[in-house]
């Protein structure tokens, strides 16, 4: 099997080890401008970042690598990714670039695309650029001296971000009078969230927004919510909300501290477009993660919840696929596609905030839609990928639990996109069985995939 630079999200990796060097960069920047650098035009690419140190490096690599395979380069700093996803539609580019991991530690980095529509490229795509940057082989082809590009920064790259995310709030509201706690994990919106809700009217409480390139998602964050939870209570806001590294996410809590994950708040916003009457095919998209608790909601109301594979690209195409207008991940990935193509933290918040002035009720009130079945995530770390189906002791586990489960829970498997762990996912009828449940598929999994 050939191998694959790009995984769920993306390359991902820790910084100056394969395959986040400075000389895969250059090669994938080489190899993006050779495949999209097409006809006699000039080319344009938008490339951002978030706050880690290591963006240096590869922002420079991947720049040297565009402009000497033709393609001009637009920097525009430290931006959420999805920011990234809307200028490269905005400014009419090519070809968008996104250096982030995420939600991962600093030591991690990564590189994603996205196409001149602001979606992420496709599998098939990204393994013909992985084979041109793995194959030493691979002869660039290089324009004559004079067609070689430029690189640029672009000073006004937030206030367009800003301005869009305004417009997606409707013109009649306002947030006046709102109190809310803003989290953003020392990370790529650290400059354009606040300004965005102070801008229409919030009081907001910051937290997190004073990177070093080394504090990066360093316990704050969406990964823990309960910092805005303490904060909310603290300083008596009317909101909570919690963003990661890149932005691309979204975890909140009410007025009481109460923190509602992404299948809580697609809950909301699919009830909402069901009683309007606008949400195509009753549909919404969401992956095999999602709460059975969700896909019970939406049954209930005469809808249905379609799954995917983990991984915000897979639901935006499905959602592309299906002329859904909807879709998420229980992790806080919201795609609301009338005004974006991939996942926006900030969006899906303001989509929040406005139906919480719309309906004039606290966040308490309206959120109380979903009872989730209890669920347990392990991770394994393990050393090697294989099949599960070649792994008869785990398989052997899972059936195990299935019989025992007897319809009323779930189990599942899969391996991390971006890291070497298998994820084992329990859900059942209490809190004690998933998790004793959980356990054993994951001894299972430490013994055999070790």
């Amino acid at each position: 099997m050939k191998q694959r630079l790009f995984g769920t999200d993306g390359l991902r990796g820790q910084g100056n080890i394969f395959p986040m060097t400075p000389e895969i960069a250059l090669r994938l920047g080489l190899a993006a401008g050779q495949y999209f650098r097409n006809g006699s035009k000039r080319h344009r690419v938008v490339i951002g970042k978030d706050t880690r140190l290591s963006g240096y490096v590869f922002e420079t690599a991947l720049t040297s690598g565009l402009c000497a395979n033709g393609m001009d380069v637009f920097l525009v700093g430290p931006m959420p990714t999805p920011a990234i996803s809307f200028l490269t539609r905005n400014m009419r580019a090519d070809l968008g670039v996104v250096i982030s991991a995420s939600h991962n530690p600093f030591m991690d980095n990564g590189i994603k695309f996205f196409d001149r529509h602001g979606f992420k490229l496709p599998d098939e795509v990204e393994d013909e650029i992985s084979e041109l940057v793995l194959n030493q082989d691979t002869q660039w082809d290089y324009p004559a001296a004079e067609d070689v590009g430029r690189a640029k920064r672009i000073t006004d790259a937030p206030g367009r971000y800003i301005v869009y995310l305004k417009n997606s709030f409707s013109q009649r509201l306002t947030l006046d009078g709102m109190k809310i706690v803003l989290d953003c994990a020392h990370g790529a919106a650290y400059g354009v969230a606040p300004k965005v809700l102070e801008e229409l009217g919030a009081d907001v409480v910051r937290i997190g927004v004073k990177p070093n390139g080394l504090n990066i998602n360093q316990k704050c964050g969406s990964l823990y919510p309960e910092v805005i939870s303490s904060a909310v209570i603290e300083e008596r806001a009317d909101m909570g909300i919690a963003l990661d590294g890149d932005a691309d996410r979204l975890i909140v809590c009410d007025e009481k501290g109460r923190i509602l994950d992404g299948d809580q708040i697609m809950a909301l916003s699919a009830l909402e477009l069901l009683e309007k009457g606008t949400l195509p095919k009753n549909m919404l998209v969401s992956t095999v993660m999602s709460n059975m608790a969700l896909e019970l909601f939406m049954k209930d109301h005469g809808g249905t919840l379609l799954r995917t594979d983990v991984g915000d690209r897979y639901v935006v195409e499905a959602m592309r696929r299906e002329g859904a207008m909807l879709g998420g991940e229980q992790s806080g990935h919201l795609i609301f596609m009338e005004h974006s193509t991939t996942g926006d933290g900030l969006l899906a918040a303001l989509q929040l905030l406005r139906l919480m002035r719309e309906k004039e009720q606290p966040l308490s009130e309206l959120a109380g839609l979903l009872e989730p079945f209890p669920q347990i995530l392990r991770n394994v770390h393990v050393n090697r990928k294989i099949s599960f189906c070649d792994a008869p002791e785990v398989q052997k586990a899972v059936r195990k639990v299935e019989d025992a489960l007897k319809g009323k829970g779930r189990v599942l498997l899969r391996y991390s996109g971006t890291e070497a762990v298998c994820r084992v996912m329990v859900e059942g009828p209490d809190s004690d069985t998933v998790e004793l449940y959980a356990g054993d598929i994951a001894e299972a999994c430490e013994k055999y995939l070790k």
